[in-house]
């Protein structure tokens, strides 16, 4: 297995379980245990912006990094496992980091349109098979 496609797989398995528990804590500080007004400004729509996010594209992520892991990737495959890493993480620092998200920001594009580039050079390197 390729540790590159096992780190940057472990990377957004940590980033969903902990955006997970942070969204379970702000729900239980401002007692919004079962649904949420969703206002663009407050963290706990941001987190549950964030986390449902993550859930959406880590897992398949996971899925073609550690098949392709195994079958010894060419350095290209590996740039695009980390670049969509990084790309996953910028969109969460995207939704988190600013005030609203009423408005777009840089890192939101960047992680958006990254990940759907290198998820479909991903998906392209499963079809061809190299």
């Amino acid at each position: 297995m390729n540790s590159i496609a096992l780190a940057c797989t472990a990377v957004l398995g940590l980033l969903l379980f902990v955006l997970g528990l942070a969204t379970s804590i702000e729900r239980s500080r401002v007692g919004a245990l079962s649904g949420y007004a969703p206002e663009p400004d407050r963290l706990l729509t941001k987190l549950v912006r964030a986390h449902g996010n993550t859930a959406e594209y880590v897992s398949f992520f996971a899925v073609i990094f550690l098949y392709l892991g195994t079958r010894n990737p060419p350095h290209w495959q590996l740039w695009c496992m980390a670049g969509a890493t990084v790309c996953r993480l910028l969109l969460v620092v995207g939704l988190l980091a600013w005030p609203s998200m009423s408005k777009p920001n840089l890192a939101r594009a960047i992680g958006g349109t990254g990940t759907y580039v290198f998820g479909i050079a991903l998906c392209a390197a499963l079809i061809v098979g190299r």
